[in-house]
């Protein structure tokens, strides 16, 4: 299999750690792309329309996408710990993983902002509007989530993982585990994983 990826991507985190934690990753050829919303490449958008990254190569050669499709995928390939729960606990995974995407996307959103736009087209209520999605979501998770999080790690609590890993990336300065102090103490402690050690972006 092949995988189009960037390795700041909290996208494609999710699935480099998916491949880590289902003994996957030395079954798939990272294939190293520089992609945003101005420009999609050459490769991408020949495997996803989209032009979006991570996009993975199945080994029948047909590609899938989005990372949630990809992890999903991922884990019906081996025999170990599911990543993805049966019943309905499988609700809550996929909700909680949902909301890490989602925090992904406001985080991304500023990012694009001040990277690709001059600084005189810069919107800051856009800015602030993104961070106050950002903002409710933390405090969901300190309020609502923090069981989840502790318990035996699934998909969801990967994709948070690494969601606040790109906000300590993009936007160390929000300070946001100030305001989060269990949810901080946990991430702390989650970063120790040699999935998380392993697949730390570049500063």
């Amino acid at each position: 299999m092949k995988l189009f990826y960037s390795p700041t991507s909290p996208y494609v985190r999710k699935v480099l750690i998916a491949l880590i934690e289902t003994s996957q990753r030395d079954d798939v050829e990272l294939i190293s792309v520089k992609v945003s919303p101005f420009n999609s490449g050459d490769q991408v958008p020949d495997n996803n329309p989209l032009g979006k990254i991570p996009c993975l190569i199945r080994a029948n050669g047909q590609p899938i996408y989005d990372s949630r499709v990809i992890c999903r995928y991922l884990d019906t390939l081996h025999d170990g710990a599911k990543l993805y729960p049966d019943g309905e606990n499988l609700w809550d995974t996929l909700t909680l993983e949902a909301t890490a995407d989602g925090l992904n996307d406001a985080a991304i959103l500023m990012a694009y902002e001040k990277m690709l736009r001059p600084e005189e087209q810069q919107s800051a209520d856009w800015i602030e509007a993104q961070w106050s999605k950002i903002a409710r979501t933390l405090d969901a998770l300190e309020s609502n989530w923090m069981d989840h999080l502790t318990g035996t790690p699934d998909m969801a609590v990967y994709a948070i993982a690494a969601a606040l890993g790109y906000l300590d990336l993009r936007h160390d300065g929000r300070n946001w585990r100030e305001t989060c102090p269990n949810l901080a103490a946990w991430e702390a402690d989650f970063a120790k994983r040699p999935a998380m050690v392993d697949t730390l972006p570049p500063a």
